[in-house]
Order: C-alpha cells, then structure tokens, then sequence
C-alpha cells in the first residue's frame, strides 16, 4: 500500500479506545514496560498513538514509502521496512510481549503466515492482538437486503480486503495455528453490526 502522509487511518477513531482496554488488561500482568510489535504498521499514526500510553513500540511494514513516513514522523518508535513473508530479522525473534496486527490480516492471501510470523516474535506466554472487520449472518443479511453487498465486498478497491471473517473463521484458524485462550472485544456500530473484532490470543506451550 502507497502512503502519502502521517494522518490517521479512517478505522483508528473506533478502533483505539477498546483496542487501550485491551492492551491494558495484559500490561496488568507484565512487571516491566510491555513491549510490542505493530506488523502492518503502515504510516506508524497507530504505532505512535498506543506509545504515547507508556508501550515501547516497534513498527514493520513492507511499503517503503509508509516506513519513510513513519521514521520521519514518529521519531520515538522504531520502524523497519520488511515483509511477514520473509523471515523475521533476528533481533525480533522471541523480543515482544505482544504483538499486534490492526486491520491486516484481512487483505492477506496467506494469513496463517501472519499468525506464524507473530509467535516467532513473541516472547514465552505472549499474546497476538488482531483487529479486523467483523463479519456475521446478521450483518450480510442486512447489506444484502439494503442492496449494500456488493459495495461492501468490492473488487474495485486496490490493495483492498481478500478475506472476510467472523468470529468462527478467525477462531478456527488460530486455534489450526496452535492458539489457545482466545477473547473476543468488538468495536464501532452496536450488536452483532460491528465494524471490527479485537481477538487477543496466546499460544499454547508445546511439550
């Protein structure tokens, strides 16, 4: 994705608050300052925001030009241009007690590679953060019956979304990934018409 400036995505207004209350509840349980990796941190406007709360951000993301943004915008975190398809560098390996991903996992082809690129991060008992749109039977149903599908699942939108989740899809494929003691916190709209779902999650500890 090509990025022009540093300002706000149009999800961060609703995304932000219930997404603090969750880091909140695992900074409860770390004794030092908790540190996290944002992959897919874009512009770093995000990255900077949840710093501002006490968190020593690192931001990844592969476009060169949101990375350049980010640096010379967000001095204060640190940004580095690369892809959750390669390899982490070794210095991220097993560093982060959380690792998040804001609204990422949806326009990826591969996203169990998400999933698996964030527990090589994590340090021992961390936790993976997502956001992503939610999806579910009542709110399709409604967009079909306002004549809003097809708008909503456009293929007209470059770099857009390439997978649509609802709480089962993203539950089944972390817990196919080794993910284990999953909660789930939505945000914007009312019931079961969100705009995103937060699903904070750890691995579970191989024997």
């Amino acid at each position: 994705m090509f990025y022009r400036d540093s300002k706000p995505r149009s999800h961060h207004p609703y995304l932000i608050g219930p997404l603090l209350e969750v880091l909140s509840l695992v900074k409860q349980a770390i004794p030092s300052q908790v540190r996290i990796l944002d992959l897919g941190c874009g512009n770093g406007s995000l990255t900077s925001v949840i710093a501002r709360h006490g968190y020593e951000m690192v931001g990844l993301d592969s476009s060169e030009a949101g990375i350049a943004i980010a640096r010379q915008s967000f001095p204060e975190c640190k940004f580095i241009c690369s892809d959750i398809y390669d390899p982490p560098p070794k210095d991220l390996l097993q560093a982060f007690d959380i690792v998040l991903a804001v609204e990422v996992i949806e326009h990826l082809l591969y996203p169990r590679e998400l999933v698996r690129y964030a527990k090589k991060c994590l340090k021992p008992n961390g936790r993976l953060i997502l956001t992503t749109p939610y999806h579910g039977y009542l709110k399709n149903l409604a967009l079909a019956l306002t004549g809003k599908l097809d708008n909503h699942f456009t293929v007209l939108w470059d770099n857009g979304h390439v997978k649509f989740f609802s709480v089962p899809t993203l539950t089944a494929l972390l817990k196919a990934e080794g993910c284990t003691d999953l909660q789930f916190k939505f945000a914007g709209r009312f019931p079961y018409f969100w705009k995103s779902m937060i699903c904070s999650c750890r691995f579970a500890e191989e024997l």
